[in-house]
């Protein structure tokens, strides 16, 4: 059985190794321009850990997941990266957000599990994917995300494709 639980300091030689992983499956599989730099930072992971903010899905004790999730992001603010988009957000806010999903394992489900516990806390959820991560486009899409736009990351201006879901 699967279950989500707040990443500890502990969890992060494991999250490494996750993220290594993603990495090596989106270099292989048409994507290796994203978190091409390393991302994310051990220093990211550390910094949504101690906002508790950064989550583990885990079966039978085994990690198969991680990703960042924060919600609600309240009325008149806004995620920094979603403050502009070329297109148009379906809904207002209060929003929850899902960032730096990494699967151990692709098919076979992991990736809508974490959605549906991210869902079930805000019901108006954003998230954003490169262009070249298909594999993350159909989990959203599979998963009831509307495409709206494209956003710029602040920190390196590259784009992404912006989705969200709503009730």
């Amino acid at each position: 059985m699967m279950t989500v639980r707040l990443a500890r300091c502990e969890d992060l030689p494991a999250l490494q190794a996750l993220y290594d992983g993603a990495r090596r499956f989106m270099a292989q599989n048409g994507n290796p321009e994203q978190w091409k730099t390393g991302g994310p930072t051990r220093a990211a992971l550390e910094q949504d850990i101690r906002r508790g903010e950064s989550y583990v899905c885990e079966e039978d004790g085994t990690l198969c997941a991680a990703f960042m999730f924060r919600a609600p992001v309240a009325e008149g603010e806004t995620e920094p990266d979603y403050a502009c988009i070329n297109g148009a957000w379906a809904a207002p806010g209060p929003y929850g957000v899902m960032h730096r999903v990494a699967v151990a394992t692709q098919g076979k489900g992991v990736v809508g599990f974490c959605i549906d516990w991210c869902f079930a806390k805000c019901g108006n959820l954003r998230m954003d994917t490169h262009r070249d991560n298909r594999p993350m486009r159909r989990a959203l899409t599979k998963n009831g995300f509307v495409y709206c736009g494209v956003i710029r990351l602040g920190f390196d201006g590259s784009e992404r494709l912006a989705y969200q879901k709503l009730k």
